[in-house]
């Protein structure tokens, strides 16, 4: 399995541009790629300091995967090809990268028109500016409906996953029962995406809920904290490692998007690829969250 850890620089504006210069080498320096962006991150301060970096730094372009998003808007949401092209080219030119590889969708629109999308992509790829596409949060009839209309086929999903937020999960464990964990939230998107090819990602692997933040050390999260540190313990890491390994366990090479401004905790993170938990390690972390299973 080839694991991938991204870094996310949704709080990449809390750093000087000195210090976001040294977590970003620090970052390809230990094997990440993937850079995970959008235009509402910091009012696209985040943008602005990456391309900065880059400045300073040229010859890591070719080191990186970068990535960015666009649609939400404040108090609405827009896929417009007007509006997509538009918030393209503004983050290609705060990031100084020349070209995004990779373009997300950020949040589903209601009123999208599918044709327009199709001639966004494909200007945006005729034109260098994008190399491929996809989609956030979307469920996978939503990703087929896209593609029936795009030449630019869907390649890439994020999606929020964690060894607490784990509906993906849960609802192909008990597929076909009466349990609340039977709802399908995200239309199978798990099994879809390895059927289909599609890249996922997930966003927020330590968090548990938007309320209550963190699961690491959360008083909350009692049992799951004892787990996480047990299997800490036994692979000589932290437990910000053994949770980013839950995710990395999993045979759809998911690529877990690491959003910390803290070069500490990027170097306890990056050692879940060093890490396969068994079975039953992974299946004691899942039910340790709070989880059953039938």
């Amino acid at each position: 399995m080839n694991k991938k850890i991204a870094l996310g620089c949704m709080r990449l504006n809390k750093l000087t541009i000195e210090e976001a210069d040294k977590l970003i080498i620090c970052a390809v320096d230990n094997g990440i790629e993937l850079f995970d962006h959008a235009d509402i991150y910091g009012a696209r301060k985040c943008e602005e300091i990456f391309g900065e970096v880059l400045k300073r730094n040229p010859k890591l372009r070719n080191k990186m995967i970068i990535q960015s998003k666009c649609g939400i808007c404040r108090g609405y949401y827009d896929l417009s090809k007007e509006h997509i092209i538009k918030q393209v080219k503004e983050s290609i030119r705060l990031l100084n990268c020349e070209y995004l590889d990779i373009l997300l969708l950020h949040r589903p629109d209601s009123l999208v028109d599918y044709n327009e999308v199709n001639e966004a992509f494909n200007y945006l790829y005729d034109s260098g500016l994008v190399k491929s596409f996809g989609v956030s949060n979307m469920n996978a009839i939503q990703i087929e409906l896209y593609n029936k209309y795009l030449t630019h086929k869907i390649e890439h999903n994020q999606v929020q996953f964690s060894v607490v937020h784990s509906h993906i999960v849960s609802e192909g464990i008990f597929v076909n029962m009466s349990k609340e964990e039977s709802h399908s939230r995200s239309g199978g998107i798990i099994e879809y995406s390895m059927l289909k090819d599609i890249n996922l990602q997930a966003w927020s692997p330590i968090m548990a809920s938007w309320e209550d933040g963190t699961f690491i050390d959360n008083p909350k999260y009692e049992v799951l904290n004892n787990k996480l540190e047990e299997l800490a313990s036994k692979y000589g890491v932290t437990k910000n490692a053994i949770a980013i390994s839950f995710i990395l366990r999993h045979p759809a090479n998911i690529i877990p998007i690491v959003g910390t401004t803290s070069i500490e905790h990027l170097l306890e993170m990056v050692k879940a690829k060093n890490i396969e938990l068994t079975r039953q390690e992974w299946y004691s972390l899942y039910v340790s969250s709070g989880h059953i299973l039938p």
